[in-house]
């Protein structure tokens, strides 16, 4: 991930709303929810949740898809390990600390069924 990349990626998060969104759609997996859904879980306006998501999609955090009439918004597992790998390179030493990066949506569904 290139730094600029990055930046754009942290500034998305640094917001209680959107990270508030990113939250829960980790846990949503990679099913993602509704977009309905999450403005009723965290009681925000629809204006408020599209303008928000749409943050965290051009940060490559989130992705979305149309299902009939509603759009899902899923966590990008891709793009947040991007962004995981690339602070764990730049911030552990050239990489030469082992830290864990962020589950894979397989492993986050194993973790739901158990």
């Amino acid at each position: 991930m290139d730094p600029h990349r990055a930046v754009q990626a942290l500034a998305a998060l640094a917001h209680e709303t959107r990270l508030a969104v990113f939250r829960l759609l980790v846990e949503a997996g990679p099913t993602g929810l509704p977009a309905g859904a999450i403005a009723e879980r965290l009681g925000l306006p629809a204006s408020s949740l599209t303008f928000h998501v749409q943050h965290l999609h051009r940060a490559g955090l989130l992705t979305q898809r149309r299902l009939s009439r509603q759009v899902i918004y899923a966590t990008d597992f891709a793009g947040m390990n991007d962004l995981l790998g690339f602070l764990t390179e730049n911030c552990c030493g050239g990489g030469q600390v082992a830290a864990p990066l962020c589950c894979t949506p397989t492993e986050i569904e194993r973790k739901a069924a158990s």
